[in-house]
């Protein structure tokens, strides 16, 4: 583990805590939490190593959300656990192709990611309000499959922030499902991608184990709250709380990189 301030530590998991209850609500909790480790992390730390530190705090959280979720929510479980399958598989192959890459790279990728994520939510102000008109067909969970499994899930792992967001957007599109149920179904399956990621980078040696188990407590806290507040408030309140957090990471990133 590399030499930390103890107060830089101590920002790390504040943010763990923050990112466990974005992540749970809405979904892209590593677009708070990556950065903090790529500016948290000392300079010359490769960001490999903040990928898969960030996938090792954040497959905590997620599954203490989705827990709470599934014991909560009207979730097809059946559905969400195949195309999470083929997400896992998606994210291995995404976190195999990602050991190289180059924070300066990063940085701008995120950025896009974002701007394309709100322009989207604010393009569809009805967007994931209504619940399903029934159960879903089989040409859409085989879409879905494509789509969040395979497509987000190798996302995942090669870059990884937005992913819980992109998947409640994919879903929601496809299955036609409300923002909360979808909220519900995208933890099942980032659980999945989570864990394909993290095989990879912890066989590639880029983990830091001390770190991510700190930082992972104060995930799992904000996780099951975060969850918590979703089913009580409902899809109003997470679409809310989707254009608040990337339109503030928006800003950040664009301060970060034009201003700074």
């Amino acid at each position: 583990m590399p030499d930390i301030p103890l107060t830089m530590i101590a920002l790390l998991c504040l943010a763990a805590l923050a990112a466990g209850w974005i992540d749970a609500v809405v979904g892209g909790g590593g677009l708070l939490l990556l950065p903090v480790l790529l500016l948290g992390l000392p300079a010359n730390t490769p960001a490999a190593y903040a990928l898969g530190t960030n996938k090792a705090v954040a497959i905590v959280g997620t599954s203490g959300a989705a827990v709470t979720y599934a014991r909560k929510a009207s979730v097809d479980v059946r559905t969400a656990v195949r195309i999470g399958l083929a997400a896992l598989a998606g994210s291995s192959a995404g976190a195999f192709f990602a050991a190289g890459m180059s924070t300066d790279v990063l940085k701008p990728v995120i950025m896009v990611v974002l701007l394309a994520v709100a322009a989207f939510v604010i393009l569809r102000p009805a967007f994931g309000t209504a619940p399903a008109p029934g159960p879903a067909t089989r040409r859409q969970v085989l879409s879905a499959i494509a789509l969040a499994g395979l497509g987000i899930g190798f996302y995942d792992g090669f870059i990884g922030p937005g992913t819980g967001t992109f998947l409640v957007l994919a879903l929601t599109a496809v299955l036609h499902l409300d923002l909360v149920t979808a909220s519900a179904t995208a933890k099942i399956v980032n659980c999945c991608t989570n864990a394909g990621a993290l095989a990879m980078f912890a066989w590639q040696g880029t983990v830091l184990w001390q770190l991510a188990a700190l930082m992972a407590v104060f995930n799992l806290a904000g996780g099951t709250l975060g969850a918590r507040t979703a089913l009580k408030k409902g899809s109003g309140f997470v679409r809310v709380v989707l254009l608040t957090v990337v339109f503030a990471l928006v800003a950040n990133l664009a301060y970060q990189q034009w201003m700074a």
